[in-house]
């Protein structure tokens, strides 16, 4: 059996302004997709599905296009994930990255390096949607921070950067589950798109706001300034407010919680109910998981690895 696991992400900062030619920047978190692949036995049927199948084909193309032998053998595949799955936390990429590294080592009985498993993996992930930034992608195969800008489609920066978020700040960190949004992300992007067509100077305001506010998080962290990277997220949080991808009871749970530490919706939000993940910093969990029970409290921890064979 040949398994490989690739982490989920979050965007710490930059969600919908990445649209708009801002910077992104994003972490690997330690909630992991596992793909798992055996040869068949005789008589027992392989498992494709349409997603893997085509896995599987972009796997193939590419190393029929170097030259490269395989084994052309049916197998069997088996998928175990612990990254919730529609709240923006790249489960999808993850599928991507981890079944291109296993399919890659299935054929050819060998491990391949990142970025042959990255540039596959984004082949996939654009047939499963669309025009998706690549940043999904990347944290998941590299780990770690991610910074990320997209002027053109052809013009894109994806780095892979060599510091780690501070552990004091992690220890600090956790992730609030305030469900799934009833939109899905391209309807949210659209939402933001009208919303830019009908006050373009205020939006194109909010997004210059949000990229100052990327940066500082970024500076913040390699500072190593707490102070600096509470006020990133409270600031953050409020431009997402103005941007409308903040449903109003995202926002009354993230005032009720003021009390506590500093909170911000990341990924694509929600309009009507649900708004995803909140991403929130606080020196008193244990007073948050007691005074809201009912809240689905998730601990943040970031990834290093990226993709890698589970020995």
């Amino acid at each position: 059996m040949i398994r490989y696991s690739a982490p989920g992400k979050i965007i710490l900062s930059g969600e919908h302004s990445v649209v708009y030619t801002k910077p992104a920047f994003v972490t690997a978190v330690d909630f992991k997709l596992t793909f798992s692949v055996r040869t068949c036995k005789p008589q027992e049927k392989p498992n494709k599905t349409k997603e893997v199948e085509f896995c599987e084909n972009v796997v193939k193309k590419y190393l029929q296009k170097n030259n490269t032998p395989f084994q052309n053998e049916q197998y069997i595949f088996e998928i175990v994930s612990t990254i919730p799955q529609g709240r923006g936390m790249g489960s999808s990429a993850a599928f991507c990255v981890a079944s291109v590294a296993a399919l890659l080592h299935f054929y050819t009985a060998k491990e391949y390096d990142k970025q042959t498993i990255n540039s596959l993996a984004y082949l996939c992930e654009k047939h499963f949607h669309g025009m998706p930034s690549g940043v999904d992608v990347s944290a998941s195969c590299f780990g770690g921070l991610i910074f990320y800008r997209k002027e053109f489609e052809f013009l894109k920066t994806i780095s892979a950067l060599n510091f780690k978020i501070p552990k004091s700040f992690q220890d600090k960190m956790i992730l609030i589950d305030t469900g799934k949004p009833v939109e899905s992300t391209a309807e949210v992007v659209k939402h933001v798109g009208n919303r830019y067509n009908q006050y373009p100077k205020k939006i194109e305001r909010v997004l210059a706001g949000i990229e100052r506010t990327t940066k500082r998080m970024v500076v913040s962290v390699v500072k190593e300034d707490m102070k600096m990277f509470s006020d990133a997220i409270e600031e953050n949080q409020k431009l997402l407010v103005e941007l409308g991808i903040v449903s109003k009871e995202t926002q009354k749970l993230i005032d009720r919680l003021r009390q506590y530490g500093v909170g911000k919706v990341t990924g694509a939000g929600g309009l009507k109910k649900n708004s995803g993940l909140i991403l929130f910093l606080t020196d008193s969990q244990n007073k948050i998981a007691d005074q809201f029970p009912e809240l689905d409290i998730l601990q943040f921890n970031q990834n290093y690895q990226g993709v890698h064979k589970i020995k």
